[in-house]
């Protein structure tokens, strides 16, 4: 089944909507029309017992039959049956009253042939028991024929309100849902060549304003991450490139002319480190695929960090040494968290200080255990990193120097986006500051139970 549009559903809305109220107000209206009516016809008929009852006062005086005759001459409308108190009839004023009239005493209303009476029974005296009757009849068809042109005319009203409103309420719910359209018509224009489409947001009203912003910051994020993802195609593009070009080009020279074994099996060790480098290259952008899509998920064993950090320190010790870096370590914390992942995170970390210390420079790890968490942070003297590059550190392939280091696998731009993926699968944040002869990367991880 089809389904209705918004605007459709709204318009339908107002219409049934102004069709119960026009209703409702004309079945009151008519309602009290109808009482009002009954009030008149009971005040006429009141009056008319009052005149009725004193030109019959004496039934046995000679004018009491003028009196009767010249009372009921004065409403042409009305008509006179009186009865004894056994039900006998006395008398009719009309050759057209009913033979059959209501008995209860009051006032009531009866269709006889198509004529509406208001029909209204007393006693002649009211202060005796055996008292004949008096029945007036009122013909009040016209009332009735007035009543019946309301309804009519209500039901004419509420259905032309309907009507009105179900197309006023379409125009206005199609300009009311203009900003929507607009935002569909910008949705429907995005594509990979057009992210940069923005919704107006101080022109929408205040109800799709908050939804306009958060559909730009949407558009935002998709803009961004499609450059990412572009300019990461490209830096796997050109990282893979150049290893690529050197096994083919290494494996042509080799096979131009016949060779010496030693020669093929230097030409074939050459081959080896360029396949180990892609390898570890597919690896760590595999690695952070899975973290992309939350499929990191590190083991939990007590861990001291003072201890892993200690075992990375005399592992790098060697190549500190040969560069002539002081390498120390302060403060110790506990933490529950995967032994191997955190060690990689620490040693990308320590293997970037390293190489970006001077001669005689320093590196340090500090462990600060604190309430909630605990914090890591290594530093290295030297030349500092320009604020602007700072936020970009993380991401992948990307290296603050402009001189790109091709071919070498500990220096493919993937270690700190490693390192940052390891340290959000733990619960935890890093950042990185520079300033004053030092850079720090500081990590912050929550203890865990």
């Amino acid at each position: 089944m089809h389904r209705l549009s918004l605007s459709s559903r709204l318009a339908l809305l107002f219409a049934a909507c102004t069709a119960v109220v026009s209703l409702f107000a004309g079945v009151l209206f008519s309602r009290a029309s109808e009482a009002h009516f009954v009030e008149l016809d009971q005040q006429l008929l009141d009056g008319k017992l009052i005149g009725l009852r004193r030109a019959l006062h004496d039934l046995q005086s000679r004018d009491s039959e003028v009196k009767l005759a010249d009372e009921l001459s004065r409403q042409a409308d009305l008509s006179l049956r009186i009865s004894g108190n056994d039900g006998q009839r006395w008398y009719d004023s009309s050759a057209l009253v009913p033979d059959k009239l209501p008995q209860q005493p009051g006032l009531s209303t009866i269709n006889d042939n198509g004529t509406d009476y208001r029909v209204l029974n007393a006693p002649l005296f009211v202060d005796k028991a055996d008292s004949p009757q008096l029945t007036l009849l009122l013909d009040i068809t016209h009332h009735q024929h007035f009543l019946q042109r309301m309804q009519r005319l209500i039901w004419l009203t509420v259905g032309l309100s309907a009507l009105a409103t179900a197309l006023l309420g379409a125009w206005a719910a199609r300009s009311g849902l203009r900003p929507l359209r607009r935002m569909s018509a910008v949705a429907r224009g995005v594509s990979a060549q057009s992210l940069n489409a923005r919704l107006p947001e101080e022109r929408m009203p205040p109800e799709l304003a908050e939804m306009a912003y958060h559909f730009n910051a949407m558009l935002g994020r998709l803009d961004d991450s499609f450059q990412r993802l572009s300019a990461f195609s490209a830096d796997i593009a050109h990282e893979l490139r150049t290893p690529l070009s050197n096994l083919l080009t290494h494996t042509q020279v080799t096979l131009t002319r016949p060779r010496a074994l030693e020669d093929y099996r230097e030409a074939l060790h050459s081959n080896l480190e360029e396949l180990q480098w892609m390898a570890q290259l597919v690896n760590d952008m595999l690695y952070l695929a899975k973290a992309d899509h939350g499929l990191l998920t590190p083991t939990r064993e007590p861990l001291e960090l003072a201890e892993e950090a200690d075992v990375l320190l005399e592992f790098f010790s060697p190549l500190a040494e040969d560069a002539r870096v002081t390498l120390s370590r302060e403060g110790s914390a506990r933490i529950e968290g995967d032994r191997s992942m955190l060690r990689r995170a620490l040693s990308n970390l320590l293997d970037n200080a390293l190489r970006f210390t001077p001669i005689e420079g320093q590196v340090r790890i500090r462990i600060v255990d604190q309430v909630k968490g605990l914090s890591v942070t290594i530093e290295n003297s030297g030349e500092g990193i320009d604020e602007t590059l700072l936020p970009r550190l993380f991401d992948r392939f990307y290296r603050a120097d402009p001189a790109r280091q091709e071919g070498s696998s500990e220096h493919a731009g993937l270690g700190l986006a490693i390192t940052q993926s390891i340290v959000r699968a733990h619960g935890g944040q890093i950042r990185c500051e520079s300033e004053g002869g030092w850079t720090r990367f500081v990590i912050e991880l929550p203890k865990g139970d």
